[in-house]
């Protein structure tokens, strides 16, 4: 019992997750990007665009992506259904990374005329 609570204790300390030899500790990043807008939905060849201009050169070493179909309540109280890309990264736990993200959400709502954007982080071992 006294090693659980000295596991636990440790693991809490942390902030994550204990990593297994040859694995490191990320944050694995989930994105939801709405594709609706009054002049009509974001395109393939206009999320491909931000994609080769805003997050590639933000994280290089690799990201995936994919669509999906959503739904979420607006300011307003109305419920939105939309179809949505996501996007997921994993990335080492600092500011420059947390930075590139926020920056990333903030690019694409500006441009694409959306209200918001959703962010799901949670910490993650990875091996490589």
């Amino acid at each position: 019992m006294g090693l659980l609570l000295a596991m636990l204790s440790a693991c809490a300390a942390s902030g994550g997750p204990m990593c297994r030899t040859g694995e490191q500790r990320v944050v694995s990043d989930v994105v939801y990007f709405g594709t609706g807008r009054a002049k009509g939905d974001v395109t393939q060849t206009e999320w491909d665009d931000f994609l080769r201009v805003e997050v590639t050169p933000r994280f290089p070493q690799g990201f995936s992506v994919w669509r999906a179909s959503g739904q979420w309540r607006a300011a307003d109280g109305s419920v939105v259904r939309e179809a949505s890309y996501v996007l997921q990264v994993a990335h080492p736990d600092d500011e420059a990374s947390d930075r590139a993200i926020g920056d990333i959400r903030e690019r694409y709502r500006t441009r694409f005329e959306q209200e918001s954007t959703m962010r799901l982080r949670q910490r993650a071992c990875a091996s490589f």
